[in-house]
């Protein structure tokens, strides 16, 4: 998934090398959940695969490989969707506190 640009600064300088040592070296180009293969056809979405690492308690300064999985796009969307909707609410809200404080 697409690092938001604020929480860049989160993750490690050698990210990259983590990263890839998750999707290459350990779980062979396949999604650790449904097993799709990366750079194919997704077999339930038919969208091309691109493996990315979930963090399993979603904090991007934990790189320790048992909290890391390999994860095509569908999983790893369907694994982050509840901290992500509580985020969006988050700023949501943050973002009408700041407009009744400027009025």
């Amino acid at each position: 998934m697409p690092i938001r640009p604020e929480n860049r600064n989160l993750y490690p300088p050698d990210w990259p090398d983590i990263s890839r040592r998750i999707r290459v070296d350990r779980a062979h180009g396949f999604c650790e959940q449904c097993g799709a293969v990366n750079g194919y056809p997704h077999p339930v979405t038919g969208a091309r695969v691109v493996l990315t690492v979930a963090h399993l308690d979603h904090d991007p300064k934990n790189c320790d490989e048992g909290n890391l999985l390999a994860l095509c796009q569908k999983c790893h969307n369907a694994y982050d969707a509840p901290v992500r909707r509580a985020g969006i609410r988050e700023r949501r809200e943050q973002a009408s506190r700041q407009m009744r404080l400027e009025v």
